[in-house]
């Protein structure tokens, strides 16, 4: 599993794409909660490289309900401002209902006391926008550890 996570990065930094072998997610799933359909569709373009089955939502109250509706996901890219339903109160609620998943805030925010208000309401990780593939293969190395 180490060669191929190497040959990936080696892909990777050759620019050759980001080409990952089908069980170096090992069948994850992830949901991506962003109220911007372009950084949507970049960290969705991100999962899908990494063969990380995945479905995106605009706001907190989508990704709770989707949840309420039995659907579950290893992890979850959770912006923190959004309307209706920022990132904050989505984590306070998910992790209210018992959802166990691995939370990763993702934000163009690098302030320390919104970093530490966010983590506070239950995420697992920050990582600052621009969300990248060296992000995403360390937040996937920390799940399949």
């Amino acid at each position: 599993m180490e060669k191929e996570r190497v040959q990936v990065m080696e892909a990777e930094n050759k620019g050759k794409g980001l080409m990952a072998p089908e069980d170096l997610a090992t069948k994850l799933t992830a949901l991506v909660v962003d109220d911007d359909k372009l950084t949507r569709m970049l960290h969705q373009r991100l999962l899908n490289k990494a063969g990380v089955k995945n479905h995106a939502v605009e706001n907190g109250k989508e990704a709770v309900d989707i949840h309420r509706s039995a659907q579950s996901f290893d992890m979850i890219l959770m912006d923190k401002d959004m309307p209706i339903m920022n990132g904050i109160e989505a984590t306070k609620k998910l992790r209210s209902m018992g959802i166990g998943s691995m939370i990763i805030g993702v934000s163009s925010s690098s302030k320390e006391e919104e970093i530490r208000e966010f983590m506070e309401a239950g995420l697992n990780d920050y990582k600052v926008k621009p969300f990248t593939f060296t992000m995403l293969s360390s937040i996937l190395d920390k799940i399949n550890s």
